[in-house]
């Protein structure tokens, strides 16, 4: 897997240098700049991923055995609530989207039900809140809007 990883890790830091240069030529919002553009979140996601493909190739794992078929089963669930969490975001709404999806997720990771649906309904109105009022930007309602 070193070898793996170390290609890995060039072709991630490929694509981070590529998506945080096309992040910086997003066109200027309409009122000039603002100090939380279009940009900010794919430039700070192009940093992320840049220092991780550069850890990657410098320090790569150690050879280890495929996952068993139980681990590929649990990461295609996530893949699929992850995109049910984007399919749903617009019709039903940003909080109630990431509250369901986050507790399925901690269900599935063992947490109780009932632990489970407050760390959803907690860290989804955390988050609302945050780009909504601090951050200013707007995530949709959707059932929420009256």
């Amino acid at each position: 897997m070193r070898v793996n990883d170390r290609v890995f890790g060039m072709l991630m830091l490929i694509l981070a240098v590529a998506y945080g240069w096309e992040a910086t030529q997003f066109p200027v919002p309409f009122g000039g700049h603002e100090s939380v553009g279009p940009e900010t979140f794919p430039i700070m996601l192009s940093i992320i991923l840049g220092i991780s493909s550069i850890y990657m190739m410098v320090r790569p794992d150690p050879d280890e055995k495929w996952a068993p078929v139980a681990m590929l089963v649990e990461l295609a669930i996530v893949v699929l609530a992850m995109l049910a969490f984007a399919w749903a975001i617009e019709p039903i709404g940003f909080m109630p989207a990431a509250a369901l999806v986050v507790s399925f997720l901690c269900w599935r990771m063992g947490a109780s039900i009932s632990k489970s649906v407050m760390t959803g309904v907690i860290s989804s109105v955390a988050i609302f809140f945050l780009f909504n009022h601090v951050l200013e930007l707007a995530l949709p309602l959707g059932l929420l809007e009256f």
